[in-house]
């Protein structure tokens, strides 16, 4: 089973892994408010108990994600920094839990199903929602936890720039919000140099209606696996730790 944890929303769904597909419609909770890691395990707990699932759980986080210990809180509760996880949500399921940066996540999903599989070289692969998540590939091997959403551009930290939550925030057309989206990926192929972009996050399901701004540059794509794609690279990643 994998379960996504957002700034907004906390969703979950079992997968079959040879696919890289939900077996059956996701589930959402709301994030708790305020986010503290009781709280968010009490809710992923909710969650795993509506599936009446037993098995391996992988679950995405938005922070720094070191051997389950979380070393960041830039869009969730400051509690969290120091905690361990993995344990913490155990406990809270009675399952094993494998817990990873949530952008990883995605990311993972794209390079073995989606819009990344048959991509060499180096890909990012970025989620724009509550903030801006990040994960990054060279030859299908992932760099964990780089967290550009942090950039600065312009002496603005990116994300409180042109996060997905931004287009609404600020009533910017697509158009508008693409506009910023492509001066965030110049900048990043200024430093990176990629091979592709692969855009992910509940804003990518309106990617026809920017991508004509995001042009001019390194290719970018639409995540295949959308919204769910943190989801299912969760489940993957719980499953290769569990086999």
């Amino acid at each position: 089973m994998g379960v996504d944890i957002g700034g907004s929303g906390i969703k979950g769904a079992p997968v079959d892994l040879a696919l890289g597909a939900l077996t059956t419609m996701r589930h959402r909770i709301k994030t708790p408010q305020p986010s503290t890691p009781d709280a968010v395990a009490e809710t992923v707990a909710e969650l795993v108990k509506y599936f009446e699932w037993g098995g391996p759980i992988g679950v995405t986080f938005p922070a720094i994600i070191k051997h389950g210990v979380v070393h960041t809180a830039a869009n969730v509760d400051d509690s969290w920094i120091g905690v361990d996880a993995d344990a913490l949500f155990m406990a809270a399921t009675s399952c094993p839990v494998t817990v990873i940066n949530d952008a990883d996540a995605a990311g993972i999903a794209e390079m073995r199903v989606g819009a990344g599989k048959d991509q060499a070289g180096v890909v990012i692969v970025l989620t724009f929602g509550t903030g801006i998540g990040s994960g990054m590939f060279v030859d299908h091997r992932l760099v964990p936890n780089t967290e550009l959403g942090h950039l600065e551009l312009g002496g603005i930290v990116a994300e409180h720039f042109t996060a997905g939550r931004i287009h609404e925030e600020e009533d910017l057309s697509f158009e508008e919000w693409g506009k910023r989206v492509r001066r965030y990926l110049t900048h990043l192929e200024r430093l990176f140099a990629p091979d592709l972009f692969i855009i992910g996050g509940g804003i990518s399901k309106h990617f026809g209606e920017y991508a004509h701004v995001l042009d001019g540059g390194t290719r970018v794509v639409p995540a295949a696996l959308r919204n769910d794609a943190g989801i299912v690279g969760s489940a993957m990643i719980a499953g290769d730790r569990s086999g």
